[in-house]
């Protein structure tokens, strides 16, 4: 595995790190928990450090499942690891089908009594990178970054993000407290966060792709053949999974396959690839219930491109025809579900 640092934030991280969500979350019912501890292991074992979670990935049932998962399985590693987990969040509607909108909320007494619960979960006494999980527009970013600035003080986070930051929000919660990270959607599907890089150059923030592989269609394993469980799998409500969507989508699918086979590369590598080699400060974070998944994506940092590549990826992209690509879940206001 190679590393490479957040920004000037300091934080060095794998490459390519390890997006855990989808163990207990949004892909299908849960997976098996020793499967996935076995799993976490195994990233270890081969040089991942920076796994990603959040207090809302679960279920109904176990709405933490997937930070007691990461607890249980990683407090062994804790001083060879990045743990980043997020707050901010609740479901409208979690026993309905999903993506299930979101319901933001940002306030201090919020984010204390999160932070307290992530720590307990994770079983650490410090969260390496704490994320507001979405804007709340109901609390100004000062706020925030003020809470955020406390609890870098008193131990219990070393570094905050923002999730779904734009460059306003970014610029004046930066102003007071450094942002180590944005984590925002990023793959060859969509690129509209790519606007914000320069104020990422600018700042020293880095820049933490979620998604990396459109959720899973990049890999070019689906077809429109491919069925999800509308209730558990959010791709059943996915644009880039609808059965005329793979038609559109052809053109792309090929151009990937021969872009992975003049670099003797996989499709996800070549997809993962194309974004480690815009920026050393980005680090894609697939993820997966499977080694050779695990195994696959990590190969991706082996894959060099030129940056004469990577504008020639850029700029076929921009004239090739796909379908609309997921680009997140509804945003609920407080006051609508009151």
């Amino acid at each position: 595995m190679k590393y490479r640092t957040l920004g000037l934030s300091g934080l060095r991280v794998s490459a390519v790190g390890l997006g855990c969500m989808g163990m207990s979350h949004g892909y299908g019912e849960p997976a098996d928990r020793r499967e996935m501890s076995r799993l976490l292991t195994d990233a270890v074992d081969m040089g991942y450090t920076m796994f990603d979670t959040a207090e809302i990935y679960g279920t109904v049932d176990d709405p933490h499942a997937n930070e007691e998962l990461l607890g249980e399985a990683l407090h062994r590693f804790r001083d060879r690891i990045v743990l980043a987990t997020k707050f901010g969040l609740t479901f409208e509607n979690p026993e309905g089908d999903g993506p299930h909108p979101l319901i933001p909320d940002s306030r201090p007494e919020s984010i204390r009594r999160a932070v307290e619960g992530s720590l307990r979960r994770l079983r650490t006494d410090h969260i390496d990178l704490y994320y507001q999980h979405r804007i709340d527009p109901s609390v100004e970013p000062e706020e925030v970054a003020g809470v955020m600035a406390d609890l870098i003080r008193e131990g219990k986070i070393l570094h905050w993000g923002i999730s779904e930051a734009d460059e306003e929000y970014l610029r004046r919660a930066h102003a007071v407290c450094r942002v180590a990270a944005v984590q925002n959607r990023l793959s060859m599907m969509a690129r509209w966060h790519e606007a914000l890089f320069p104020t990422l150059e600018e700042l020293g923030v880095g820049f933490v792709a979620f998604s990396p592989l459109a959720n899973g269609l990049l890999t070019t394993n689906y077809s429109a053949s491919s069925t999800f469980d509308p209730h558990s799998d959010y791709r059943a409500a996915m644009s880039q999974f609808r059965k005329d969507s793979f038609e559109h989508n052809r053109e792309l699918m090929e151009y990937i396959l021969n872009l992975a086979d003049e670099h003797h590369a996989t499709p996800s590598q070549i997809s993962l690839a194309w974004m480690l080699c815009k920026k050393p400060w980005i680090v894609p974070i697939p993820g997966t219930r499977h080694l050779c998944r695990l195994k696959e994506n990590a190969g991706a940092a082996d894959v060099e491109l030129t940056q004469e590549e990577v504008e020639t990826i850029d700029r076929t992209l921009n004239t090739m025809p796909m379908s609309e690509v997921f680009g997140g879940s509804k945003i609920i206001a407080k006051q609508e579900v009151n």
